[in-house]
């Protein structure tokens, strides 16, 4: 089991408990300290702030997709709420000709609600298919686009439909005493927020989002669809969005389409880009400076503010200190962390993680990982492959037949097609023609995350780590996805894979903080952790000295054994190919032109002539 109840569950709901009564009780001493309506109204639209910024950062922050959108969909939700919670006689006056029978409709403010947000959810269905799809196969900038248009969308939507919104001039309003009386509900749907936000961050889901956010392409590589992750996290999030637009529509007793356009959307991006949009609590400390900052900005721009005694909107000051001062501001701190510090005030530091492991005692170094009986051999065929990237053939009709209980090398000079080949059989390059099959299943043109599901996995010539990521959870995003997809396959102890690696000592580290020997290795435990028929390596000895390949091979052998998997392995190495491989493909110019063990390989006059350099006899 990859679920820790105290750390997935237990731990994220008390440091969402404490996170969202030190918000709150920061907001209760202000209005302690500093009496007045204006204050109260200021710490009100902080906490409702705060429950929109978080379900913004579900979506964000897990998936890594820039949403402009989010406030689009708070629009929808904000609407829906007051058609229904407003009363009718309130209605008659701005909107008697409402379609749908809207203008007679009353409901109580907590149906209005769960109204809201089951109307948004059938809007956010649709345009999330979009938006994961676009995200998924084009990267996350068209479907940041996608999510600009629903926002323009939706207030051209509600400024010209003055039937139904009331339109630019008079907007709905509520009755006097029809309003929120209370911050109660307010309360509650922030601890609410926060929980959701914390237990989906570490679900199955989520984890699995925040690999698809690190590297796409390692991720699908490992089995996980992103437009799943992307569309579940997408949901959730507007969920969250809608319950606290309509607060906010609730709590203002009003709702123009300007309410929830570009200037609030800054405000809700700025304050997560400030904190940091991959955590949760630097979300929420975001809220929090931004809302100082922000008032700040408004006082020190407001007409006839004095400083020690300086008039600041006097000249020569008046051009800095004006009423627009708040949304300089605004774009100053957005530009400034996008560059200068991406990843917020805190990065990804989460509270309950903090306690977890401050409170936590040492974890047991495990056993040996055991190596795995296969109860089969199972049979890894790629016929006849060819592949053109436009007039230049990559490949010419290749062909592999591997067994699950052998480890095939495939050599040959740069651009001989041995990548290409990887590539065909992970389903990253479709073939021109030709057919890949596993134990008979036909593979060919699979997207990557199904072949990996399969029991193909690879690792990459490059480098494809999660870097943000620690070692324990690179491998662990596998044995997620193998917990669901390889149930037949036996399953291995994450421990064990991380110990069996030689990185037990490491496994709290980031990713991207290791050397390049550890990273290798990182990335071997990461595949074998998907528990394979066959691992599928592209040069794993690249640039490691002579001892390090020999160490690697003790490392593949063992990742093998203790999954079970059949191994066929690109390298330029051969004395690591000699001592690792049982046979040998050797390409050249996109053909095999030899096949057979280390020995007869390297007799072969061809591959001499190829790859070793040698003149091929006549």
């Amino acid at each position: 089991m990859t679920t820790n109840v105290r750390r997935d569950v237990a731990m994220p709901v008390l440091g969402s408990l404490l996170t969202a009564g030190l918000l709150i009780g920061v907001g209760l001493l202000v209005t302690m300290l500093i009496d007045g309506r204006a204050t109260d109204k200021l710490v009100t639209t902080m906490f409702i702030d705060a429950i929109i910024v978080a379900g913004i950062q579900i979506y964000v922050g897990n998936t890594g997709v820039f949403s402009f959108g989010h406030i689009g969909f708070g629009a929808i939700a904000g609407y829906v709420f007051a058609l229904y919670a407003i009363s009718p006689e309130a209605k008659a006056t701005r909107i008697a000709d409402a379609p749908f029978g809207l203008a007679d409709v009353n409901a109580s403010p907590l149906v209005a609600v769960f109204i809201a947000v089951a109307v948004t959810l059938v809007f956010a269905i649709f345009i999330g298919i979009g938006l994961a799809r676009s995200g998924a196969k084009s990267g996350a900038v068209s479907a940041t686009v996608i999510t600009l248009a629903l926002l323009f969308v939706t207030h051209e939507v509600a400024s010209s439909w003055a039937n139904l919104t009331g339109g630019n001039r008079s907007g709905l309003t509520f009755g006097i005493g029809e309003t929120l009386q209370s911050r109660w509900p307010i309360y509650g749907a922030l601890l609410a927020a926060l929980i959701v936000a914390r237990l989906f961050g570490r679900s199955r889901a989520g984890r699995l989002a925040v690999a698809a956010r690190e590297d796409n392409l390692a991720s699908r590589s490992m089995g996980v669809d992103p437009i799943v992750q992307q569309t579940i996290a997408l949901l959730l999030s507007v969920v969250i969005v809608s319950v606290g637009s309509s607060l906010r529509v609730y709590e203002l007793g009003s709702v123009l389409p300007d309410l929830f356009f570009f200037d609030y959307t800054l405000i809700t991006l700025v304050m997560l880009v400030v904190g940091g949009r991959n955590s949760v609590t630097g979300a929420m400390l975001g809220v929090v400076v931004i809302t100082v900052v922000r008032e700040a900005a408004r006082r020190l721009g407001s007409s006839g503010y004095e400083l020690f005694g300086i008039g600041l909107d006097d000249a020569p000051l008046d051009w800095i200190f004006r009423e627009g001062l708040p949304t300089v501001v605004l774009g100053l701190a957005m530009v400034g962390f996008m560059i200068l510090r991406p990843s917020g005030l805190i990065g990804d530091w989460e509270l309950d993680v903090w306690l977890s492991r401050k409170f936590s005692g040492s974890t047991p170094e495990p056993a040996d990982v055991a190596p795995v009986a296969q109860d089969r051999t199972a049979r890894l065929i790629a016929q006849d492959v060819t592949v053109d990237f436009g007039g230049f053939r990559a490949l010419d009709h290749a062909a592999l037949d591997v067994g699950s209980d052998e480890v095939v090398g495939l050599i040959g000079p740069n651009g001989a097609g041995k990548t290409t080949l990887v590539n065909v059989v992970t389903g990253l390059v479709p073939p021109t023609s030709g057919s890949v099959s596993l134990d008979g299943n036909d593979l060919t043109n699979a997207p990557a995350h199904k072949i990996a599901r399969a029991g193909l996995v690879r690792t990459f010539q490059n480098l494809r780590l999660f870097s943000s990521l620690t070692v324990y959870e690179n491998v662990e995003v596998s044995a997620l996805v193998a917990e669901t997809h390889r149930k037949d396959r036996e399953p291995v102890d994450i421990d064990q894979l991380i110990r069996a690696a030689g990185l037990w000592d490491q496994r709290d580290r980031r990713a991207g903080e290791l050397d390049y020997g550890n990273s290798r290795r990182l990335e071997l435990a990461r595949a074998a952790a998907m528990l394979p028929s066959f691992l599928l390596l592209d040069e794993p000895t690249s640039g490691m000295s002579d001892s390090e390949s020999l160490e690697m091979v003790k490392q593949v052998r063992s990742m093998a054994a203790a999954v079970g998997a059949g191994v066929v392995v690109i390298d330029h190495d051969l004395a690591f190919i000699n001592e690792i491989c049982d046979r040998i493909y050797c390409l050249d110019q996109g053909k095999v032109i030899a096949v057979g063990t280390p020995t007869e390989v390297q007799a072969h006059p061809q591959v001499r002539a190829a790859y070793l350099g040698s003149s091929a006899p006549t």
